[in-house]
């Protein structure tokens, strides 16, 4: 079997992948997953079906198609320009409403100023509709499209009959309201006609925001690698090309504060690396001559020259956005539930229609009777409710969650919250600062803590590595001013010295003192190693005089958070690239029971797989590249905002702030908005329900029928908009 990726164009709604899927899977052998948000089709088929046929296939169904580069950034998709659409009909439309809906407002004639406002709005308003429905029409299929255009097309038709030969017309009319079908005639429908469009219109602004977005993950992966490279030549000559032009085997210079090209191995230099975005490791590692690096990671330390060892789609970082991309691929096949009936409503509701409109003139009833009971099924049927019910919701929990510091990315992560039970948390930056700290200092023979780390913090001063950075912070921080010093050096790998008010003043690895650590100064070594921090050790006049700790810090309020996640049924678990020694350490802290430490990209998103097939529903909170996949894949993705792009564009949650406390409000604000949805929708299928068959034998003329269907949006937005003054109810803080 073969893969091969698609970009098609013209999808609007969950049912328009359902039809390209179907129409390539007509196709022997083959099957396809589509993607709404990103606009692809990952297609499995044999390799004898030429791509042509799968193209071909693709436009009978009525969309355009093209092949795209597999893992490849998808390119925003062109939205149809519905601004102007949606201003217009909110001009003309909110007259035509106010006046058709409260017949104190009605002056003489005011029928006919309705009915020029609704002529723009049903025409070139709803044309996107019309055009959409027809479509579909050619192809034998039903969308949510062609309710609306059979709604507008229903009432504005039915409108200008009356208008026109119906008696409804004359200088002076006004409509009241009446509960049965007969003596509709003199009725207009106008509200209808621009009601439907307006909100329909407003509701797919919304949801086309959500899905611009849904393929930002894998642009920002393809962003994060370096577009220029510093070629060195065999003469040794340096010349700077594009990155597409390195070749395996060719060496390039990476200078402090640069991204490595590509993955190689190093061959010359010595620095430390930042490998957070891949790894999630916090603290820089050293490298130097023969040591492999990763592309995308970023030099804190001296200069490098590195050998090309693989290029493009065979580095780490490629290796990851097409896992990324494959992940994503999985979450297209969840369709919004309006869009999954609609191929079964609209037959229903025209076979209905058709029913009442025959039964009523066999039954010897007035054809303007029957036609008013046929037209009232019809605009009792309009989906506004059904079109309002996710959209709204989802933009008052966004309002909401932004003024909480939690941005939600679309209905179907939140239908996924529904049964989540374990939460995997990454470490670096998410439960942690991800910021290297002096976490200890301690000193033999008792010497001053201060005095010994305001030598150390002037040395460290002059130094540009992540340590030297953390230590003089301290010291400036406890110490005030730092003395100058001089003959300052640093050894890459090793340490720095200097002399400092005429002392000499070495930092170094505590496996590179000058002579047998004090018993003290060892055990604290070993502390440092068992808790998976870093141990500088302070020489002073070639005495060891103290052993500073530096490592990550857990984030203030991550114990608490944690806590209240237990409170909501969800399990936590430790997922981090970093080593034994500080994931069990941070363990501990937190009260984490099950730890897994070591994990690259792969194991994360491994460790989710196994979770879920052994049952469990798994949010994964992270801020970083090395998150990505694992974000991607899970029932749930959180990403913090501090974090990378790629984490954030995978995850279905984005926290704003840098409390970590936010997850919590983050999923206590999903489930709110999930069960605000759910209850939407039961009220827009149940109106349907119940009014559909009142409609159908007369208990509902057309003007009532359209009341029924403006006060069930009315009532889905009001309860979409008690979103607005949800409360996360942090309640009593938790004693430690």
């Amino acid at each position: 079997m073969v893969s091969t990726d698609l970009t098609v164009g013209g999808m609007t709604c969950a049912a328009c992948v359902g039809r390209v899927e179907k129409r390539l899977a007509r196709i022997g052998g083959v099957s396809a997953g589509v993607n709404l948000a990103t606009g692809r089709a990952r297609v499995l088929h044999p390799a004898d079906v030429p791509v042509a046929d799968l193209v071909a296939a693709v436009e009978r169904a009525g969309y355009t198609a093209e092949t795209a580069a597999p893992g490849a950034p998808p390119t925003p998709r062109e939205e149809e320009p519905e601004e102007g659409r949606l201003l217009l009909a909110t001009l003309l439309a909110l007259p035509v409403l106010a006046l058709s809906m409260v017949p104190a407002l009605q002056f003489p004639a005011w029928q006919w100023v309705c009915f020029a406002l609704a002529v723009p709005v049903v025409t070139w308003g709803s044309a996107g509709f019309h055009r959409r429905a027809l479509r579909g029409l050619r192809h034998a299929t039903a969308t949510m499209d062609t309710l609306v255009s059979l709604g507008v097309a229903a009432s504005f038709g039915w409108s200008a009959y009356a208008l026109f030969l119906g008696g409804a017309g004359a200088v002076g009319m006004r409509m009241p309201f009446s509960l049965t079908a007969t003596g509709g005639a003199a009725h207009v429908y106008l509200e209808a006609a621009v009601g439907v469009p307006l909100f329909v219109l407003a509701g797919r602004r919304l949801e086309a925001r959500v899905r611009r977005s849904g393929g930002s993950a894998l642009r920002a992966l393809a962003e994060l690698g370096a577009k220029e490279v510093c070629l060195r030549g065999e003469d040794g000559a340096e010349r700077l090309v594009p990155v597409e032009l390195l070749l395996p085997g060719q060496e390039f210079v990476v200078r402090p504060g640069e991204r490595v090209a590509t993955d190689g191995v190093v061959v010359e230099g010595g620095s430390a690396l930042d490998l957070s975005l891949l790894t999630g490791e916090s603290v820089p590692v050293e490298v130097g001559p023969g040591d492999a690096v990763a592309g995308a990671t970023v030099n804190v330390g001296g200069a490098l020259v590195v050998r090309a060892t693989a290029v493009g789609a065979d580095t780490q970082l490629a290796r990851i956005t097409a896992l990324v991309a494959e992940a994503q691929a999985g979450k297209a096949k969840a369709q919004r539930l309006a869009d999954a009936v609609a191929g079964v409503f609209v037959p229903c509701v025209l076979t209905v229609a058709a029913c009442v409109l025959g039964f009523w003139l066999g039954a010897g009833a007035a054809s303007q009777t029957a036609v008013t009971a046929a037209v009232a099924v019809l605009v009792v049927a309009c989906p506004c409710a059904l079109g309002l019910a996710t959209p709204t919701a989802l933009l008052a929990a966004t309002g909401r969650g932004a003024e909480l510091g939690v941005l939600v990315r679309g209905p179907e992560v939140l239908e996924s919250l529904r049964r989540v039970d374990t939460v995997v948390l990454d470490k670096t930056g998410t439960l942690t600062t991800g910021r290297m700290a002096l976490t200890d200092v301690t000193t033999v023979r008792g010497t001053p803590a201060d005095e010994v780390l305001r030598l150390a913090g002037a040395v460290e001063h002059r130094s540009e590595h992540p340590i030297g950075r953390a230590v003089a912070a301290a010291a400036l921080e406890r110490c005030g001013a730092l003395p100058p010093v001089d003959g300052f050096a640093a050894t890459a790998g090793l340490g720095v010295r200097g002399t400092v008010e005429g002392r000499a003043v070495r930092l170094v690895r505590p496996d590179a003192a000058a002579a047998p650590l004090p018993p003290e100064l060892a055990r604290a070594v070993a502390a440092a190693e068992e808790a998976g921090r870093t141990a500088v050790l302070v020489e002073v006049d070639g005495q060891a005089e103290a052993l500073l700790t530096v490592g990550d810090t857990v984030r203030a309020g991550s114990w608490r958070a944690l806590h209240r996640l237990r409170g909501l049924g969800l399990e936590p678990v430790l997922a981090t690239g970093d080593g034994p020694g500080a994931a069990r350490a941070v363990a501990r802290e937190l009260g984490i029971e099950e730890v897994h430490a070591s994990a690259s990209p792969e194991r994360k998103a491994e460790l989710v797989a196994e979770l879920r097939a052994g049952g469990r529903r798994v949010a994964v909170v992270g801020d970083g590249v090395n998150d990505a996949v694992a974000l991607a894949s899970a029932d749930l993705g959180v990403a913090l905002a501090s974090g990378s792009d790629a984490a954030i564009g995978a995850a279905g949650l984005t926290l704003v702030r840098g409390d970590i406390e936010t997850v919590v409000d983050a999923v206590r604000l999903a489930r709110r908005t999930l069960a605000t949805i759910r209850a939407n929708l039961l009220w827009a299928f149940g109106y349907n329900l119940v009014l559909i068959p009142l409609a159908a034998v007369g208990l509902l003329n057309p003007m009532l029928a359209a009341v029924a269907m403006s006060l069930s949006s009315l009532l889905v937005v009001g309860n979409s908009l008690r979103l607005r003054t949800w409360q996360p109810g942090r309640g009593r803080r938790p004693k430690r």
